[in-house]
């Protein structure tokens, strides 16, 4: 085979497997471009983009893992996270549209269900909290989304529409259309309102508000004193 044979050969390649996500992934690649600025056009979101591979093998993977087919799916799934750094369990149960933002370092057990439309963003861990046998990780119900580096751990529920801040560590449900942030997740609400589910800067800190309201106490106290 010559060097054209070789370029026709890959670009034949590429382009069947362009139109293989696009028949059997139109959700997750439109989820993509609606919430990654980055995402200049449908052909970069099928090659470069990790979290789209990672979820492409993990169909593949749960399907034998269904199918009661030993060791293989997890082959599969360890060799996909070699090369996406993003581990997904075979038998995790993943809805429509999920999208996985950068992707290195996500980790999802073996229970988790995910509903349609969730966000993962980087170092996210959805795991357990010991060595409980049965459902023993978490349940993110539609339109989710998780911050980077943030922990939901154990049998817990995160409701429908809510938004988990980065490193917060969650180990209790949290209601739908709630935000929780800190450690441990604390839920919390700005003005009143559901915080814009992309934005991580603007979301209020349990923990910095107790400090402030501890140091408020400690100036009233100097002041009673003085006086």
């Amino acid at each position: 085979m010559g060097f054209l044979g070789f370029i026709f050969t890959v670009l034949t390649l590429i382009i069947a497997f362009a139109l293989l996500v696009a028949v059997f992934f139109p959700q997750e690649v439109k989820s993509t471009r609606e919430k990654d600025p980055a995402a200049k056009g449908y052909l970069e979101i099928v090659l470069l983009y990790p979290g789209l591979h990672a979820l492409i093998s993990h169909r593949i993977c749960h399907c034998l893992w269904n199918m009661k087919i030993p060791l293989i799916p997890r082959i599969f799934s360890q060799i996909t996270r070699l090369f996406t750094g993003i581990e997904i369990h075979p038998g995790a149960q993943i809805g429509k549209g999920l999208f996985i933002d950068h992707g290195m370092g996500v980790v999802i057990g073996e229970t988790v269900i995910i509903g349609s439309d969730v966000t993962l963003f980087q170092g996210v861990t959805l795991g357990g909290t010991g060595k409980q046998t049965g459902k023993r990780h978490p349940t993110l119900e539609d339109n989710v989304v998780v911050g980077a580096g943030a922990k939901v751990l154990g049998n817990i529920t995160i409701g429908t529409g809510s938004y988990v801040g980065a490193n917060a560590v969650v180990i209790r449900d949290v209601p739908a259309q709630s935000t929780v942030v800190g450690v441990p997740g604390h839920v919390t609400k700005k003005d009143g309102k559901k915080v814009d589910i992309m934005d991580h800067v603007h979301v209020s800190d349990p923990i910095m508000q107790h400090m402030k309201d501890v140091l408020k106490r400690i100036k009233s106290l100097e002041d009673k004193k003085e006086n």
